[in-house]
Protein backbone atom coordinates (compact mmCIF):
# COMPACT_ATOMS: atom_id res chain seq x y z
CA UNK A 1 0.00 0.00 0.00
CA UNK A 2 2.89 2.28 0.79
CA UNK A 3 4.06 1.63 -2.75
CA UNK A 4 0.79 2.80 -4.00
CA UNK A 5 0.63 5.72 -1.87
CA UNK A 6 4.27 6.68 -3.16
CA UNK A 7 3.39 6.41 -6.68
CA UNK A 8 0.21 8.57 -6.95
CA UNK A 9 1.69 11.04 -5.29
CA UNK A 10 4.55 11.12 -8.15
CA UNK A 11 1.80 11.40 -10.38
CA UNK A 12 0.07 13.82 -8.74
CA UNK A 13 -2.56 11.84 -8.06
CA UNK A 14 -2.56 12.48 -4.31
CA UNK A 15 -1.37 15.66 -2.16
CA UNK A 16 1.19 16.49 -0.07
CA UNK A 17 -1.49 16.54 2.89
CA UNK A 18 -3.07 13.27 1.87
CA UNK A 19 0.38 11.59 2.40
CA UNK A 20 1.41 13.18 5.29
CA UNK A 21 -2.23 11.66 6.65
CA UNK A 22 -1.39 8.02 5.77
CA UNK A 23 2.23 8.21 7.40
CA UNK A 24 0.65 9.10 10.20
CA UNK A 25 -0.98 6.29 10.82
CA UNK A 26 2.59 4.27 10.55
CA UNK A 27 3.84 1.81 12.15
CA UNK A 28 1.19 1.29 14.06
CA UNK A 29 -2.64 2.90 15.15
CA UNK A 30 -2.77 2.27 18.93
CA UNK A 31 -6.62 2.45 19.40
CA UNK A 32 -6.57 1.89 23.21
CA UNK A 33 -7.55 -1.60 23.12
CA UNK A 34 -5.43 -2.90 20.08
CA UNK A 35 -2.28 -1.73 18.41
CA UNK A 36 -3.21 -1.82 14.46
CA UNK A 37 0.49 -2.76 13.12
CA UNK A 38 0.32 -0.81 9.51
CA UNK A 39 4.24 -1.88 9.25
CA UNK A 40 3.23 -5.55 8.74
CA UNK A 41 2.93 -5.90 5.19
CA UNK A 42 6.15 -4.45 4.51
CA UNK A 43 8.05 -6.72 7.20
CA UNK A 44 6.35 -9.77 6.07
CA UNK A 45 4.71 -9.14 2.80
CA UNK A 46 1.07 -9.50 3.66
CA UNK A 47 -1.04 -7.56 6.43
CA UNK A 48 -1.82 -8.08 10.31
CA UNK A 49 -4.96 -10.76 10.35
CA UNK A 50 -8.00 -10.33 13.10
CA UNK A 51 -8.35 -13.31 15.20
CA UNK A 52 -12.25 -13.15 15.53
CA UNK A 53 -12.12 -15.07 18.75
CA UNK A 54 -12.39 -13.61 22.22
CA UNK A 55 -12.81 -9.79 20.81
CA UNK A 56 -16.38 -8.05 21.28
CA UNK A 57 -18.39 -7.06 18.27
CA UNK A 58 -17.51 -3.30 19.01
CA UNK A 59 -13.32 -4.22 19.00
CA UNK A 60 -13.83 -5.88 15.99
CA UNK A 61 -15.66 -3.19 14.36
CA UNK A 62 -13.23 -0.86 15.01
CA UNK A 63 -10.07 -2.96 14.35
CA UNK A 64 -11.28 -3.31 10.79
CA UNK A 65 -12.28 0.50 10.31
CA UNK A 66 -8.19 0.91 10.73
CA UNK A 67 -7.33 -1.27 8.55
CA UNK A 68 -9.66 -1.31 5.74
CA UNK A 69 -8.30 2.03 5.32
CA UNK A 70 -4.97 0.74 4.19
CA UNK A 71 -5.11 -2.98 3.41
CA UNK A 72 -7.44 -6.10 2.54
CA UNK A 73 -9.13 -7.81 5.73
CA UNK A 74 -9.33 -11.19 6.98
CA UNK A 75 -11.53 -12.06 10.07
CA UNK A 76 -10.39 -15.64 11.62
CA UNK A 77 -12.81 -17.51 13.86
CA UNK A 78 -15.23 -15.21 13.43
CA UNK A 79 -19.42 -15.50 12.63
CA UNK A 80 -22.37 -14.15 10.94
CA UNK A 81 -23.13 -11.54 13.18
CA UNK A 82 -19.78 -9.58 13.06
CA UNK A 83 -20.18 -10.14 9.49
CA UNK A 84 -23.87 -8.26 9.56
CA UNK A 85 -22.32 -5.28 11.74
CA UNK A 86 -20.07 -4.53 9.12
CA UNK A 87 -21.23 -5.43 5.64
CA UNK A 88 -23.08 -2.68 4.53
CA UNK A 89 -19.81 -0.22 5.10
CA UNK A 90 -17.89 -2.29 2.61
CA UNK A 91 -18.35 -3.43 -1.33
CA UNK A 92 -16.04 -6.52 -2.05
CA UNK A 93 -16.97 -8.14 1.10
CA UNK A 94 -17.52 -11.58 2.18
CA UNK A 95 -18.43 -14.58 4.62
CA UNK A 96 -17.53 -18.28 4.59
CA UNK A 97 -20.00 -19.37 7.30
CA UNK A 98 -17.42 -22.74 6.93
CA UNK A 99 -14.63 -21.65 7.60
CA UNK A 100 -16.02 -18.27 9.91
CA UNK A 101 -14.00 -16.17 7.94
CA UNK A 102 -14.73 -12.36 6.23
CA UNK A 103 -12.96 -11.27 4.02
CA UNK A 104 -13.12 -7.27 2.69
CA UNK A 105 -10.75 -7.26 -0.66
CA UNK A 106 -9.48 -3.55 -0.92
CA UNK A 107 -7.16 -5.09 -4.00
CA UNK A 108 -6.60 -7.88 -5.83
CA UNK A 109 -2.96 -9.29 -4.82
CA UNK A 110 -1.33 -10.74 -7.87
CA UNK A 111 -1.26 -14.83 -8.12
CA UNK A 112 1.85 -16.44 -7.72
CA UNK A 113 3.25 -19.33 -9.96
CA UNK A 114 2.57 -21.77 -8.24
CA UNK A 115 -0.67 -23.78 -6.76
CA UNK A 116 -1.01 -24.76 -3.43
CA UNK A 117 -2.92 -28.16 -2.88
CA UNK A 118 -5.14 -28.01 0.52
CA UNK A 119 -6.07 -32.25 1.49
CA UNK A 120 -8.81 -32.88 4.15
CA UNK A 121 -8.90 -36.36 5.99
CA UNK A 122 -12.86 -36.28 6.24
CA UNK A 123 -15.94 -33.72 5.86
CA UNK A 124 -15.32 -32.79 9.76
CA UNK A 125 -12.12 -31.44 8.73
CA UNK A 126 -13.38 -29.03 5.79
CA UNK A 127 -14.10 -25.78 8.20
CA UNK A 128 -10.14 -25.85 8.90
CA UNK A 129 -9.41 -26.43 5.27
CA UNK A 130 -11.55 -23.74 4.33
CA UNK A 131 -9.97 -21.41 6.46
CA UNK A 132 -6.77 -22.43 5.15
CA UNK A 133 -8.09 -22.12 1.32
CA UNK A 134 -9.40 -18.72 2.11
CA UNK A 135 -6.22 -17.00 3.73
CA UNK A 136 -3.98 -18.64 0.50
CA UNK A 137 -6.43 -16.99 -1.93
CA UNK A 138 -6.61 -13.90 -0.52
CA UNK A 139 -2.53 -14.17 -0.36
CA UNK A 140 -2.97 -14.40 -4.25
CA UNK A 141 -2.45 -18.10 -4.62
CA UNK A 142 -3.89 -20.74 -6.96
CA UNK A 143 -5.57 -22.68 -4.65
CA UNK A 144 -7.13 -26.57 -5.47
CA UNK A 145 -8.73 -28.93 -2.66
CA UNK A 146 -9.44 -32.32 -2.63
CA UNK A 147 -12.28 -33.37 0.95
CA UNK A 148 -12.72 -36.12 2.47
CA UNK A 149 -9.33 -38.64 1.15
CA UNK A 150 -8.52 -40.07 4.41
CA UNK A 151 -6.84 -42.85 5.19
CA UNK A 152 -9.87 -45.08 5.78
CA UNK A 153 -10.34 -45.18 2.20
CA UNK A 154 -6.99 -44.46 0.55
CA UNK A 155 -8.17 -45.34 -2.49
CA UNK A 156 -9.82 -41.60 -2.44
CA UNK A 157 -6.67 -40.40 -2.01
CA UNK A 158 -4.79 -42.05 -5.32
CA UNK A 159 -7.70 -40.62 -7.46
CA UNK A 160 -6.18 -36.90 -6.16
CA UNK A 161 -2.60 -38.14 -7.45
CA UNK A 162 -2.65 -35.76 -10.21
CA UNK A 163 -3.46 -33.20 -8.44
CA UNK A 164 -0.72 -33.85 -6.00
CA UNK A 165 1.72 -33.99 -8.46
CA UNK A 166 1.31 -30.48 -10.45
CA UNK A 167 1.05 -28.79 -6.64
CA UNK A 168 3.71 -26.71 -5.08
CA UNK A 169 2.58 -26.65 -1.50
CA UNK A 170 0.83 -29.18 0.31
CA UNK A 171 -1.61 -28.43 3.03
CA UNK A 172 -3.02 -31.74 4.95
CA UNK A 173 -5.24 -31.54 7.24
CA UNK A 174 -6.74 -34.31 9.42
CA UNK A 175 -8.32 -34.98 13.05
CA UNK A 176 -8.74 -38.86 14.61
CA UNK A 177 -4.85 -40.39 14.45
CA UNK A 178 -3.85 -38.32 11.74
CA UNK A 179 -1.96 -40.44 9.95
CA UNK A 180 -2.53 -38.80 6.20
CA UNK A 181 -0.37 -36.82 6.51
CA UNK A 182 2.79 -39.42 6.34
CA UNK A 183 1.04 -40.98 3.53
CA UNK A 184 1.16 -38.23 1.63
CA UNK A 185 5.03 -36.96 2.30
CA UNK A 186 5.72 -40.65 1.13
CA UNK A 187 4.17 -39.89 -2.01
CA UNK A 188 5.91 -36.38 -3.57
CA UNK A 189 8.82 -34.21 -3.17
CA UNK A 190 6.80 -31.41 -2.72
CA UNK A 191 6.76 -29.34 1.27
CA UNK A 192 3.45 -30.65 3.75
CA UNK A 193 2.42 -28.32 6.00
CA UNK A 194 0.09 -30.38 8.28
CA UNK A 195 -2.75 -29.45 10.81
CA UNK A 196 -3.93 -31.54 13.52
CA UNK A 197 -7.85 -31.07 13.90
CA UNK A 198 -9.58 -31.07 17.10
CA UNK A 199 -12.12 -33.44 15.28
CA UNK A 200 -12.74 -36.96 16.61
CA UNK A 201 -13.55 -38.96 20.12
CA UNK A 202 -12.25 -38.94 23.29
CA UNK A 203 -8.75 -40.68 22.70
CA UNK A 204 -7.66 -38.03 20.07
CA UNK A 205 -7.63 -35.71 23.06
CA UNK A 206 -9.11 -32.67 21.13
CA UNK A 207 -6.27 -32.83 18.54
CA UNK A 208 -3.65 -33.53 20.64
CA UNK A 209 -3.29 -37.24 19.17
CA UNK A 210 -3.16 -35.98 15.48
CA UNK A 211 -0.69 -33.36 16.31
CA UNK A 212 1.49 -35.85 18.22
CA UNK A 213 1.21 -38.50 15.03
CA UNK A 214 2.30 -35.34 12.98
CA UNK A 215 5.03 -34.21 14.91
CA UNK A 216 6.44 -38.37 14.59
CA UNK A 217 5.75 -38.91 11.15
CA UNK A 218 8.59 -40.88 9.48
CA UNK A 219 8.32 -39.47 6.08
CA UNK A 220 10.25 -35.71 6.43
CA UNK A 221 9.69 -32.85 4.66
CA UNK A 222 6.57 -32.26 7.26
CA UNK A 223 6.24 -28.90 9.13
CA UNK A 224 3.10 -29.04 11.68
CA UNK A 225 1.04 -25.95 12.67
CA UNK A 226 -0.88 -25.93 15.72
CA UNK A 227 -4.09 -27.66 16.45
CA UNK A 228 -7.51 -26.05 14.07
CA UNK A 229 -5.17 -23.36 12.89
CA UNK A 230 -5.88 -23.69 9.42
CA UNK A 231 -5.48 -20.03 8.62
CA UNK A 232 -1.11 -20.47 10.32
CA UNK A 233 -1.10 -23.43 7.22
CA UNK A 234 -2.33 -21.15 4.57
CA UNK A 235 -0.16 -18.38 5.67
CA UNK A 236 3.15 -19.86 5.96
CA UNK A 237 2.35 -22.01 2.42
CA UNK A 238 1.88 -18.42 1.06
CA UNK A 239 5.45 -17.54 2.06
CA UNK A 240 6.61 -21.02 0.67
CA UNK A 241 5.11 -20.29 -2.51
CA UNK A 242 6.51 -16.08 -2.89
Amino acid sequence: MLKKVLKNFKKGKISEKEVLQYLKSLPFKDLGFAKIDHHRTLRRGFPEVILGQGKTKDQTVRIVKEMAKYSNVLITKTNEEIFKAIKKDYKKISYNDLAKTIVIEKEKIKLKNGKILVLAAGTSDIPIAEEAVVTAELFGNKVDKAYDVGVAGIHRLFANLDKISKSSVIIVIAGMEGALVSVVSGLTDKPIIAVPTSCGYGASFKGIAPLLTMLNSCSPGVVVVNIDNGFGAGYFASIINK
